[in-house]
């Protein structure tokens, strides 16, 4: 095993900022291509559902993605000491732009969603490879300011996504909001060929494949029982104790594997790091709270609103705006004054206010109220996200930075995936028993148009008038029930973040931390 100066070495070569943005322009155009492909999707999910039928598996559409994405986050950043960080980055976009095209061609929900679970494979090296090649290269401090760029990335594919996905539903065939990825991705793969040159020492390190398998099976269970529970089986039902008891099992046999194991993905001793285990709850309850909205939100201008797919893209503009402004000024505070604290905790109250806001539209709320909810909650996402990571990173020595980096982005992937499930769930639910109750009260039959296999946004609003409102209706108060939930996601992950010690950022002079196990040693100083 190298030594701790010897990684040093290798990860920190000396870039100058010309390079760095350089580097940081392959990485973010390769990020680019993964999120918009998500953000595509999202506002062209009504209309790909009503074509392919499946209302029931909408979810899953967004899950599958999630869930390998989820499982293989960790793993991208154990192999990627194998056999490098560039490698690797190429490999999960060759992933990702293969199981893209073959995304586009499916003719029905399961191939769709088989396409769709291979491609977070390759979305789970875009999530986590990033952030080990930039705090290979750049220092915490100095870093600050670069996590506002790729906060960007966030907020640009978070609009350009809808916008494009908007565009080809209006225009094309639904299939290209799949195929519209692989240019990009070839792209980001040339750049990346031509500025990514990173020194690289092949460490003797081993895959921890049984961790892999048993965090990936306890994932499953987990998301089966979230996405089935309620639909395919009652909640008080053989199945979900069955599930529920496999994902524990799943889980307790994962952590004895990386116990036992003699390169672990997920190393035990992360966990005796207070900052590590903290973002780390913080970021899943992030990831929850964050998807479950922005997943759901294109619903609600569609279908409630009447909006065409362009037009619910550009709604989402002010939550955009708002994460870009906030993300980049963040960074570039945080890099100024090595301070950090206050901003995941201000900035997940602030997702917990939008989300409460979100919760109060009605079938008449004005586009105007949506889009002032919106830039609250884009606000607080990008004064939380990357700031979570670069704690995390501050707080551990190099040679735990590929497994630090992955370990966060795992447990932001996994409350993703548990979020858009358990909301998913929730929206069906209580979207079937509010028809049913509004069904009643104005003495209509539950038929045909009526039922929760609704079909497109078009095909609703061409309804008779009595059903179409009772739909509306019923949509928008389980829509809000879907909002209100991540109410209190939000407001824990604030309380957690405020628990993390805040140790200030580590400039190009000073080392990392003494050991994983005690982020608060204080720093060697280095060099001259």
């Amino acid at each position: 095993m190298p030594t701790e100066q010897q990684i040093r070495a290798e990860a920190a070569p000396g870039f100058t900022h010309k390079q760095v943005l350089e580097i940081l322009a392959g990485l973010m155009l390769a990020m680019l291509t993964s999120m918009i492909s998500t953000s595509v999707v999202g506002t062209a999910l009504p209309t790909i559902v009503g074509t392919l039928g499946g209302q029931d598996q909408l979810a899953w559409v967004a899950s599958a993605t999630l869930l390998t994405m989820t499982a293989s986050t960790p793993i991208w950043g154990k192999v990627s000491d194998l056999y490098g960080r560039k490698l690797m980055f190429q490999v999960a976009l060759v992933v990702f732009a293969v199981s893209s095209v073959a995304a586009g061609f499916s003719q029905d929900m399961g191939q769709l969603i088989a396409a769709r679970a291979v491609q977070g494979i390759g979305a789970g090296g875009l999530a986590a490879l990033p952030q080990i090649i930039l705090g290979d290269v750049v220092e915490p401090r100095e870093r600050g300011r670069y996590s506002g760029y790729i906060g960007a990335v966030f907020g640009v594919s978070t609009v350009a996504g809808p916008l494009l996905g908007g565009f080809i539903v209006d225009n094309m065939s639904w299939r290209w909001t799949f195929w519209i990825c692989v240019p990009l991705a070839v792209v980001a793969f040339v750049v990346i060929q031509k500025v990514l040159k990173l020194p690289f020492t092949r460490r003797d390190t081993k895959v921890d494949w049984w961790g892999a398998t048993f965090i990936t099976g306890g994932t499953t269970a987990l998301m089966l029982l979230l996405s089935l529970g309620g639909k395919e089986f009652g909640w008080n039902s053989g199945w979900t104790y069955g599930l529920g008891a496999l994902s524990l099992v799943m889980f307790g046999l994962a952590v004895v594997a990386e116990r036992r194991a003699a390169d672990p993905i997920l190393p035990p001793h992360l966990f005796r790091n207070r900052t590590f285990v903290l973002t780390s709850v913080a970021s899943l309850l992030v990831g929850a709270a964050m998807f479950g909205a922005l997943m759901f939100l294109p619903q609600y201008l569609q279908i409630v609103k009447g909006m065409s797919p362009t037009g619910s893209g550009l709604m989402t503009l002010p939550l955009v705006l708002a994460l870009l402004v906030s993300s980049i000024a963040v960074g570039r505070f945080v890099s100024r004054t090595g301070r950090w604290k206050i901003f995941p905790v201000v900035g997940m109250l602030l997702v917990g206010l939008g989300l409460f806001l979100l919760s109060r539209l009605h079938v008449d709320s004005s586009l105007l109220l949506v889009g002032v909810d919106n830039a609250v909650l884009g606000v607080g996402l990008g004064a939380t996200m990357q700031i979570l990571i670069l704690a995390a990173q501050n707080a551990v020595s190099r040679a735990d930075l590929a497994s630090t980096t992955s370990g966060v982005s795992f447990f932001r992937s996994l409350g993703s995936a548990v979020g858009v499930a358990a909301f998913g769930a929730i929206l069906a639910n209580r979207l079937t028993a509010e028809l049913i109750s509004l069904a009643k009260a104005a003495k209509l039959p539950l038929n045909g148009g009526a039922t929760p296999n609704l079909g497109s946004p078009e095909v609703i609003h061409q309804l008779p008038a009595p059903v179409l409102e009772i739909i509306l209706e019923a949509f928008t108060r389980a829509m809000s029930a879907v909002f209100l939930v991540g109410v209190p996601i939000a407001v824990l992950a604030a309380v957690t973040a405020l628990m993390i010690k805040e140790i200030p950022l580590r400039s190009a002079r000073s080392a990392a931390p003494a050991t994983a196990a005690d982020p608060a040693a204080p720093p060697v100083t280095v060099g001259g």
